[in-house]
C-alpha cells in the first residue's frame, strides 16, 4: 500500500481484505455440502462476485487506482414478497458432526458470513480518509447486505427463517407512539442565532 493512505485507512482495509479472504474460505467449506439446487447456484454466483471484489480491494490499494466499487446483482428473488408469521418453527441445536449440515444450516451460516462483512465494512468506511476507498469499501458492505438479504429470502421461502410478529394492536400502538418533528425550523434559526429567545 501507498504512503498516500492513512493509518487507520491501512489497518481497516487490511482487516477488511482479512475479513473477505475468511468469507469467501468458509463459503466454499460449505459448498461441497449443499443439497438444493437453488441455493448452490446461489453461492456459486455469491462466491464468484465475492472473490472479484477482493481482487479489485486488492488491486485498488496495491496500485492508487481505485474504482467505485460494483454493485451487487442478484440473480433471483428480486420481487419476492417476505412470509410473516411462525409455522411450526423447528426446534434448533448444535449438530454434533460436521456430516449432519443441512441446507438450512449453510444458508445460515452463510447468511451470517454477509452480516458480519456489513457491518464490519461499514464500520471500515467510517475511517477512511480517501474518499474513493471510502466509496469502495461502502459499496462493499451494501454488497454483504443485498447478498444477505438475498440468502434471508431463500431462508425465508423455504421455511427455515421465519418472520415472528406482534399483535396487530402492538404494532399500531407502537407505530402511532411516534410523530415527526415539530418547529424544526424555528430550532435552526435559533441555532443561528443564540440571542433569539422563543
Amino acid at each position: 500500500m501507498t504512503a498516500q493512505f492513512g493509518a487507520h485507512e491501512v489497518m481497516e482495509v487490511h482487516e477488511v481484505l482479512s475479513s473477505a479472504i475468511n468469507a469467501i474460505n468458509q463459503c466454499q467449506l460449505y459448498r461441497p455440502h449443499v443439497q438444493d439446487q437453488h441455493l448452490a447456484s446461489m453461492m456459486d454466483h455469491q462466491l464468484q462476485f465475492m472473490i472479484q471484489e477482493y481482487n479489485n480491494l486488492v488491486q485498488a490499494v496495491n496500485q492508487k487506482g481505485i474504482s467505485m466499487g460494483s454493485p451487487y446483482r442478484s440473480q433471483s428473488m428480486q420481487n419476492s414478497q417476505p412470509t410473516y408469521g411462525l409455522d411450526n418453527p423447528q426446534v434448533q441445536s448444535p449438530n454434533m458432526s460436521p456430516y449432519q449440515l443441512n441446507d438450512s444450516d449453510i444458508a445460515s451460516g452463510v447468511l451470517g458470513i454477509h452480516k458480519v462483512g456489513a457491518a464490519f465494512k461499514m464500520l471500515a468506511t467510517l475511517e477512511c480518509a480517501d474518499p474513493n476507498l471510502r466509496h469502495m469499501i461502502q459499496q462493499g458492505a451494501i454488497n454483504c447486505a443485498e447478498q444477505a438479504y438475498e440468502v434471508w429470502q431463500y431462508m425465508n421461502q423455504k421455511g427455515f427463517y421465519q418472520v415472528p410478529t406482534m399483535k396487530e394492536m402492538t404494532t399500531n400502538t407502537m407505530a402511532s407512539s411516534y410523530s415527526p418533528a415539530t418547529g424544526a425550523n424555528v430550532m435552526s434559526t435559533s441555532m443561528r442565532n443564540p440571542n433569539m429567545q422563543m
